[in-house]
């Protein structure tokens, strides 16, 4: 099963957008995320209905954020994305009439609820101003290092 990597990528989107001076155009984006213009888009529509993103028609148009960091959280990207599915592991059923099967499947389905509940919650306390906030440092500890001699 493939992993989806939308809200990662968009996180990832989302930060640049707010360190660029102006909008970045679906062709950029595309180009960071390597993949096409078509999927950027269709992507951040879900943003911009949530207000999170405007797009700007016409020559030096792209999109841009709508609201500050600090307003967006990472459940706020998670849900304008259409809610992806948060397990790549899920339950079987080959056998529906299976006792057996459906008391697995009850128990697993048990543990995944409560498990994309805790998630979620925690999805809900990180904002993306979080995000850059550790960039900045990550960025800074970078830079200060001193050169190495050889």
């Amino acid at each position: 099963m493939r992993h989806d990597s939308r809200l990662s990528r968009m996180l990832h989107v989302l930060i640049h957008m707010d360190r660029h001076d102006g909008s970045i155009t679906s062709d950029n984006i595309a180009k960071m995320l390597n993949t096409n213009p078509v999927v950027v888009r269709r992507t951040m529509a879900g943003l911009r209905n949530a207000g999170y993103v405007r797009s700007d028609k016409g020559h030096g148009g792209g999109w841009i954020l709508a609201r500050p960091l600090e307003e967006i959280s990472l459940l706020d990207v998670h849900q304008a994305l259409g809610r992806p599915e948060m397990f790549a592991i899920g339950i079987a059923i080959d056998h529906p009439d299976c006792l057996v099967e459906q008391s697995v499947n009850a128990a697993l389905t048990d543990a995944f609820d409560a498990a994309e509940q805790m998630l979620l919650s925690r999805f809900a306390e990180v904002t993306l101003s979080d995000i850059a906030r550790d960039f900045d440092l990550r960025f800074r500890n970078l830079t200060e290092r001193p050169a190495r001699t050889v």
